[in-house]
């Protein structure tokens, strides 16, 4: 089979200072592991379509993205598997009140900066606490710098 990256998004959403995180379970190692809302793009879909849908499947908040925070080229130890993620800033708009999770997400949660740093063992991937300092950082691209056709 030839080797191909796979396109994934994640979502960054800060409101009064705390970040949204997922809780989820490492398919490798099966431990518990904190993540952004983040997946895989799906056909037909845009990024910016895909970190939208991705955050209200895995925390049941519909948000408004704000940015591009930036692009990384990941693989991954555990499974040799490459990423290419785009990561998203966005605003939270509206937690949907009985919204249903996707089922390997164990906990939502709004964690402060301190919090995630003294879990940084607990990540999933080394993109989750770059990704927060990118947006920490104040350097944000705007959306349009993404086009589709």
């Amino acid at each position: 089979m030839p080797w191909h990256a796979h396109v994934t998004v994640a979502t960054v959403v800060q409101r009064e200072g705390l970040y949204l995180l997922v809780e989820e379970r490492d398919k490798t190692t099966g431990r518990p592991v904190f993540n952004q809302p983040a997946g895989h793009l799906e056909p037909g879909e845009s990024l910016q379509q895909a970190a939208v849908r991705e955050t209200l499947e895995e925390t049941g908040w519909r948000v408004a993205l704000t940015g591009v925070l930036g692009l990384a080229l990941y693989t991954a130890p555990g499974n040799g598997v490459t990423y290419y993620r785009t990561t998203f800033a966005a605003e939270a708009r509206e937690a949907l009140p009985g919204a249903i999770l996707d089922p390997d997400i164990l906990a939502v949660h709004w964690l402060d900066y301190e919090a995630i740093i003294a879990n940084s063992a607990r990540m999933r991937s080394p993109l989750v606490l770059a990704a927060v300092e990118q947006q920490r950082s104040g350097i944000c691209y705007p959306v349009d710098l993404i086009t589709q056709s």
